[in-house]
């Protein structure tokens, strides 16, 4: 259970579990582990080297990296500052990079090693560059984390944080070109943690071992972090997904929660070592961010063994919309449902006026409660069109039968999902059409048995122009 008396907002939950049980593992990277009491004390310092740093209340702090332990007290050290993180996706071109960092105008940069080179193609552009700091590894263009923080006190600032404040900005494209900035508040996450222990897949128990393969700059990495480490769970964070290291890492670190995109499901069930392992800690898998086959899903209820939970909702939403419950996958005709609303959430079926549509009748979802985002950073115009009235729109083409259950029928845009990420068509259009032999180009996506969807493109050149496939996909 959260204890929400002392956690009031995501910024307490390392102090609260340092009280109650400071010296047990928090997090364990690698060979690694961190207690509560050093993450509550690591937080603490970042916060006042923030402060020191000219970081003001609702001010912007970026990190570049994967998953890393180092993460944590960065993420918990900039709410307790009362200013905003803002987690860049490593997988994005130094262009796209580039592009967030001139949007949300971060005061400081943390960069892991792995990306010191695209971090500096980065900002090269930029008029109003961020203060770079090596989160870890070192470069010579860098400020080393360690002399950053210098003497900082392990101390909480003075100054609490507040549930109006920003605490997370996580870009997506969603289903337009260019990366918006979902701004969530504490206010936000205060809901998703009243929530979180009454939906099954976040309801964890002390001690219990939560293993973290999504990435840290997705709403799915963060809010299984969040839920773990605010009931006293142990996290096990994987710097980068490989199936074989899964499946091993469910029996030797005797993991009882993840959560998996069904494409990282899909590698692990080709892992000889999956119907082999002991899975006995195992219980529960959530899963999500985008369509499973359902020939998938049954052989992965098959070969772990425990209890399997789909979550359906996006950024906007703090992750929170819909559930399937373990229950519900064996009723008949709800497999492929995306499950009924969180508590204290509304959803409906809209038309393109607006109204509520009646069970069987096909429109778009709209999803309502204090859990959709305060709005798009700096996109008046986006949020507005986005929650006209309250109620936000997903762009999911859905039904809803008369139990209450909802099924997604389509998406209204020609978003593509692979692997559990968003690509727009037209960005990799436009990157096609910089090649001096491509005349057209169009974008669409293509089923995929492990990624649940390819990108697919259909080129034609230039005449007299020569370019082969294997050309164009380098370039």
């Amino acid at each position: 259970m959260i204890d929400l008396e002392a956690i009031r907002t995501l910024a307490d939950i390392p102090a609260a579990q340092a009280r109650a049980r400071g010296q047990a593992v928090a997090v364990k990277y690698g060979d690694r582990e961190t207690s509560f009491a050093e993450l509550d004390a690591q937080s603490n310092r970042v916060a006042n080297a923030l402060l020191e740093s000219g970081v003001a209340p609702g001010d912007r702090v970026s990190v570049l990296t994967k998953n890393h332990d180092a993460w944590y007290p960065l993420f918990f050290g900039t709410a307790r500052a009362r200013a905003c993180l803002a987690p860049i996706n490593c997988r994005l071109a130094a262009g796209e990079i580039g592009f967030i960092l001139g949007d949300a105008a971060p005061k400081l940069l943390f960069v892991g090693e792995d990306f010191f080179d695209t971090a500096l193609a980065a900002v090269a552009g930029l008029a109003d560059k961020p203060r770079l700091v090596a989160l870890y590894g070192a470069h010579p263009d860098f400020e080393g984390f360690d002399a950053w923080l210098g003497d900082a006190a392990a101390t909480p600032p003075a100054d609490a944080p507040q549930l109006a404040d920003d605490v997370l900005q996580l870009y997506t494209s969603g289903t337009t070109g260019r990366p918006k900035g979902v701004v969530l508040a504490n206010k936000n996450y205060r809901r998703f943690l009243e929530m979180a222990t009454e939906v099954d897949g976040f309801a964890y128990g002390e001690d219990e071992t939560v293993m973290i393969v999504m990435p840290l700059f997705h709403v799915a990495g963060t809010n299984v972090s969040f839920s773990g480490l605010a009931q006293g769970g142990r996290l096990v964070l994987v710097k980068d997904f490989a199936a074989d290291d899964a499946v091993r890492m469910l029996t030797e670190e005797r993991v009882a929660h993840a959560f998996l995109a069904p494409a990282m499901i899909q590698m692990m069930l080709q892992q000889p070592a999956a119907a082999t392992g002991d899975h006995s800690a195992l219980r529960s898998i959530a899963y999500g961010a985008s369509p499973i086959a359902e020939d998938v899903l049954r052989r992965a209820r098959t070969t772990f063994g425990c209890d399997f939970v789909q979550f359906y909702g996006m950024t906007e939403s703090s992750g929170g919309g819909s559930y399937l419950s373990p229950a519900a996958h064996d009723l008949p005709g709800k497999l492929t449902s995306c499950g009924q609303p969180w508590p204290q959430t509304e959803m409906a079926i809209l038309d393109g006026e607006g109204r509520p549509l009646g069970d069987g009748e096909i429109g778009e979802i709209a999803i309502r409660g204090d859990n959709v985002m305060k709005g798009y950073w700096g996109r008046p115009d986006a949020t507005a069109e986005a929650i006209p009235d309250g109620w936000f729109r997903t762009g999911d083409i859905a039904t809803k039968d008369t139990d209450g259950y909802y099924f997604i029928v389509d998406r209204k845009k020609d978003l593509i999902i692979r692997g559990g990420y968003n690509v727009y068509p037209r960005e990799v259009e436009e990157a096609l059409y910089e090649h001096p032999a491509v005349a057209e180009a169009a974008v669409v996506g293509i089923p995929h048995p492990e990624w649940g969807e390819e990108i697919g493109a259909a080129v034609a050149l230039k005449a007299g122009e020569k370019a082969d496939p294997d050309e164009l996909r380098d370039f």
